[in-house]
């Protein structure tokens, strides 16, 4: 049995709510939080000044979700690229990935460029983050089935490491160049390595 349709209400509602969102991030991108209005957006978007506070209610609200949107297309491309089973080294090929991505999404790339500075921080609570550390996650954990990684480590605290890594690496790119990445991508390879490679002697354990 086909879904019943959206009332048509809904479906307008959702389609406006997509304009202004849409309209944010590229005007928050182009001309940063402080000297972008909402009425800016709303005109932007097509619709009347005071009808983004049906959907946000205020600036902030706004910024912070368009900040979110524009993160969670980035990462949906590390996402795919974590996805693909014929990439073995995704460790390392994940920042450049990710380095692509971020020049087709300038709100993104502002952020993690540092011009927003009351909010650089927000790069640590982006939602799409999460599902970023799950996949990979997941990936760690299907190569210790395979036994091309360390069985003694836990899967989901080591994605963790990895995803703060490659965050610090891309604010790294996009502030200095890609030369930043470049230079370094063999050494960040050879820490992974020497991480997780279950050929690698074990770590002596801390006596207390």
């Amino acid at each position: 049995m086909d879904p019943e349709p959206q009332p048509l209400e809904q479906t307008k509602g959702a389609q406006t709510r997509r304009a202004i969102l849409e309209a944010a991030i590229s005007r928050f991108g182009r001309d940063g939080y402080r000297s972008t209005s909402v009425a800016d957006i709303a005109r932007d978007a097509g619709v009347g000044g005071t009808v983004a506070y049906a959907y946000f209610p205020g600036k902030e609200a706004l910024f912070l979700a368009a900040v979110d949107e524009d993160a969670a297309a980035v990462i949906s491309q590390g996402l795919a690229h974590l996805d693909d089973p014929d990439i073995e080294d995704w460790r390392s090929s994940l920042i450049f990935t990710l380095v692509g991505a971020v020049d087709g999404h300038p709100l993104a790339r502002r952020l993690l460029a540092g011009l927003e500075p009351d909010v650089t921080t927000r790069v640590l609570e982006i939602p799409a983050l999460a599902e970023l550390r799950k996949a990979c996650t997941e990936r760690l954990r299907d190569e210790q089935v395979t036994g091309t990684v360390r069985p003694d480590i836990d899967p989901s605290t080591i994605a963790n490491g990895v995803v703060s890594i490659i965050l610090s690496l891309l604010m790294s790119v996009v502030q200095l160049g890609t030369d930043a990445a470049t230079t370094y991508a063999d050494d960040v390879a050879a820490v992974f390595d020497a991480a997780l490679d279950p050929t690698s002697p074990p770590r002596p354990t801390r006596r207390r």
